[in-house]
């Protein structure tokens, strides 16, 4: 096995370590939606992205079927996507929340560098890591209004869901 391939397996094992310990059983049902509302984005921006030569995944699972990464767009992204949105600091001051949104792009596209840098993963061609620091930005913008929208999310209720009053 390569290194680039150790990488993926170790990337999937984590990232469902992740889920595991940052999402609660309460939570589940709002982390599936989040889950698939960012893997709807990611499909799209990801295809758009390789289709316009932006960015190659030479090193990918499923190879013939699409070039997107399978691992970054569908599992990896939405997961971190579900876990920004479930951890979000609810009641905080402005400052909080946007260091909340820095926190989680700054990592993400950190560790997307370095996979560009010392891999095979992820290859850009006509791309920097600042665009990917404000394409996840603006999806985590995108995913917590759709969040806070479909669960009919009320300010005056001091972060708790309305459907979650109903729940109990």
């Amino acid at each position: 096995m390569n290194k680039d391939v150790l990488i993926l397996v170790a990337a999937w094992v984590a990232t469902v370590i992740m889920l595991i310990l940052f999402i609660p059983k309460k939570k589940i049902r709002e982390a599936q939606l989040i889950f698939l509302f960012k893997q709807f984005i990611t499909w799209l921006i990801g295809l758009l992205v390789v289709e316009l030569r932006l960015i190659e995944y030479p090193v990918r699972l499923f190879k013939y079927a699409n070039k997107t990464s399978f691992t970054f767009e569908y599992f990896i992204y939405p997961a971190i996507c579900t876990v920004f949105n479930i951890n979000y600091p609810v009641g905080k001051s402005n400052i909080r929340k946007f260091m909340h949104y820095f926190y989680f792009c700054t990592t993400m596209t950190v560790l997307e560098v370095l996979c560009v840098k010392y891999t095979n993963i992820i290859v850009y061609l006509h791309w920097t890591w600042y665009i990917t620091w404000i394409t996840l930005f603006i999806t985590f913008f995108i995913s917590r209004k759709y969040y806070l929208w479909f669960f009919s999310y009320n300010k005056y209720t001091e972060g708790e869901l309305l459907i979650d009053k109903f729940m109990k």
